[in-house]
């Protein structure tokens, strides 16, 4: 079976078993999660700080996107342009998001975009993740186009009972600098 193969059986997998998570230790691991991010040097660093907008069963990221305007980084999430496109797009308030491709919470098409350059910090999602940075997103390939755009420093948001001892990989998969959970923050670089 190849790489392409895997993935997508392993996808499966991890849904199932995301899917199976009891939801108190989820909230509990969320909240790890979010003191586990905030205390990066990056997030502390960085001026402009991507990072999704979690969907029901991800990392409940709405605490960090407000933490980071309340500090007053310019805060910006993916907004998807076309299949497999997204843009960074600002956002000055959780009210300004409305459902789009996906169901996903997305800024307007008004929302002022954001050069991946500018990017200092970007924290990612993932179905898995290993302690060396390679990650399982959903099989779009959305941010992994993305990040090639990008310099900043990549930290991926996975909940311990997600993590993986080793994922299939294909050469345009990107990697993490570091993977936070709720145990700790693994860097790779």
């Amino acid at each position: 079976m190849d790489a392409k193969e895997e993935k997508k059986r392993l996808r499966g997998q991890l849904k199932e078993r995301a899917a199976g998570l009891d939801g108190e230790y989820c909230r509990q691991a969320d909240e790890a999660i979010f003191r586990q991010a905030v205390s990066l040097p990056e997030y502390i660093g960085s001026q402009v700080l991507f990072c999704y907008v979690g969907m029901e069963g991800e990392i409940d990221t709405r605490p960090l996107l407000l933490d980071a305007l309340e500090r007053g980084k310019q805060v910006c999430v993916p907004l998807c342009t076309a299949k497999g496109v997204m843009e960074a797009r600002r956002i000055f308030g959780l009210g300004e998001l409305e459902r789009g491709s996906f169901g996903i919470l997305e800024p307007g098409l008004d929302a002022p975009l954001v050069s991946p350059e500018k990017i200092g910090l970007a924290l990612i999602p993932c179905l898995s993740c290993t302690r060396d940075g390679r990650r399982l997103g959903y099989g779009g390939g959305y941010y992994d186009r993305f990040l090639l755009q990008t310099k900043c420093f990549r930290a991926a948001l996975c909940r311990g009972r997600m993590m993986e001892d080793a994922l299939p990989a294909e050469d345009h998969d990107e990697r993490m600098d570091a993977v936070v959970t709720e145990a700790g923050v693994y860097r790779i670089k």
